[in-house]
């Protein structure tokens, strides 16, 4: 993974940085939700932990939120996400996908999720400042993700959760 950092420090005292990262699979659910219901989507997170261990596939990785879609505040196309280093096979509602190889502007926030829709306002804005454009189209977004580096089983206060921020920057 490359790194380039910026020159202005984010939100929190967080440097932001853009990176390349390669494809990574994953196994997912994918949720229709508004913002308030986010956390509908967070909750389908312990049972693909639950899958993997089932079939003896381990996590490659922290947990994740991937949206899909933002239609404004009404609706939300919204992917729970574990990544993968092997084949799983799917159940149900879930899915084995890729997240997209690329350049992404990458920030970690500490604080409370409710957050994070200003962290990611903020990096808009940094990008725009730039000249750098997100990979989306309309309301559909190429890959923007929240990453859990905190385990809430470990560090209940929300007020002090870590979550990297990431979103794909247009070729």
């Amino acid at each position: 993974m490359d790194v380039d950092p910026l020159e202005a420090p984010a939100a929190d005292g967080q440097q932001p940085v853009v990176e390349y990262r390669a494809a990574r699979p994953y196994l997912g659910v994918v949720r229709t939700v508004t913002w308030t219901g986010t956390a509908a989507a967070a909750d389908r997170i312990p049972e693909l932990f639950a899958h993997l261990t089932a079939h003896g596939v381990p996590p490659a990785g922290a947990p994740f939120l991937r949206y899909h879609r933002i239609a404004g505040e009404h609706e939300l196309v919204v992917e729970a996400g574990v990544p993968v280093t092997e084949p799983v096979p799917r159940a149900g509602e879930m899915r084995v996908g890729t997240l997209p190889a690329g350049r992404y502007l990458v920030v970690v926030h500490a604080g409370h999720p409710d957050e994070l829709v200003a962290v990611a306002d903020g990096m808009a804005a940094h990008a725009r400042d730039r000249g750098w454009a997100f990979d989306r189209r309309g309301e559909a977004w190429g890959c923007r993700l929240e990453t859990f580096l905190t385990d809430p089983r470990v560090e209940p206060d929300p007020r002090r959760w870590r979550t990297e921020v990431a979103v794909r920057l247009a070729d």
